[in-house]
């Protein structure tokens, strides 16, 4: 095999497996010949997030989460990588926050810039916070609520069981003091309806807002689903191409190349040919010098005396 054959089977080897590292780090969202920025920040809770989520700055992402782990301190608490592709400067008081990108339960991080002057560097860490779900906030604007409910049920349990001994027969005797439990109990019952009243006054505009806010979200979602199905789409084309890539028979292709260079060192090695010749036995190298020293006082004796091989006859 001539040297040049063995030279382009080597150079397609190495680049086949550059492209395959370049691909692979390229699936996963990392592009090994653009400028990136590892960024952490820390939490108690993550609630649904996972690698490769996006990273925005006002809704245009900038990055994408590159790895989840625990703190070493032992602490439970979670360290969150962040893989910054954009060049856009980012405030040192940043915070990362952990926000809800769709009602499924989608996740996303959200930087919210801040006001310093100095910018962040490579393995900074974020200060981190997380966004209260629909559901937390629904849940603390009505707990108040439910407990001033169970306040009044509770006393309507106890005007019941007033009014029940009062037919007792056994009670008769006690009416004067049921009467006056009865009307300490409607007392204590139109203090808790005034109380819940004033709740309901007081938290209605947290459930107003709150409505308002599914209802942004809701709108929200509802202009994104153009966006929604071109992602779907897109993404369905990628899997078709690489479904027809053949990626399998590639590899095979190559395995069965570097197996062919394997037995051609081994044949190098163990002698055979020319080159293995060369590498192996010296007297080929050595009578190659000789030949070359001789050839050189050959030339050397042609210059210094010509005539010795040339004869010139004049007429």
């Amino acid at each position: 095999m001539k040297k040049i054959t063995v030279i382009y089977i080597g150079a397609t080897f190495i680049l086949a497996i550059l492209m395959f590292v370049w691909g692979y780090n390229y699936l996963k969202g990392k592009d090994l010949f653009a400028k990136q920025t590892i960024l952490y920040s820390r939490y108690h809770r993550i609630d649904g997030l996972v690698t490769a989520n996006p990273v925005l700055i006002n809704g245009k992402q900038v990055g994408s989460v590159n790895k989840i782990y625990f703190a070493p301190d032992h602490s439970g608490d979670l360290i969150v990588a962040l893989l910054i592709k954009s060049k856009f400067p980012i405030p040192k008081n940043t915070v990362a926050r952990i926000v809800n990108a769709t009602l499924l339960g989608a996740k996303s991080i959200d930087l919210k810039l801040g006001n310093s002057k100095e910018l962040v560097q490579n393995g900074d860490t974020l200060r981190g916070s997380v966004e209260v779900t629909l559901k937390n906030e629904i849940n603390s604007a009505l707990a108040p609520m439910k407990a001033r409910v169970e306040r009044m049920l509770s006393n309507v349990d106890t005007l019941v069981r007033s009014i029940t001994e009062i037919f007792s027969k056994n009670s008769k005797g006690n009416l004067k003091r049921s009467i006056s439990d009865i009307a300490g109990t409607l007392h204590n019952l139109n203090i808790t309806t005034a109380e819940l009243k004033d709740m309901v006054k007081v938290n209605s505009i947290h459930v107003n807002r709150t409505l308002a806010n599914l209802d942004s979200l809701s709108g929200s979602l509802s202009s994104s689903r153009v966006d929604l199905k071109t992602t779907i789409h897109n993404f369905k084309n990628i899997s078709d191409t690489l479904s027809k890539a053949d990626i399998a028979g590639r590899i095979r292709k190559a395995n069965a190349s570097l197996e062919h260079v394997n037995q051609l060192l081994m044949k190098i090695n163990q002698g055979q040919g020319t080159i293995g010749q060369l590498m192996v036995n010296d007297s080929l190298y050595i009578e190659l010098n000789k030949a070359t020293i001789d050839l050189n006082k050959l030339l050397k004796d042609i210059r210094e005396n010509p005539h010795r091989y040339l004869k010139f006859s004049v007429f």
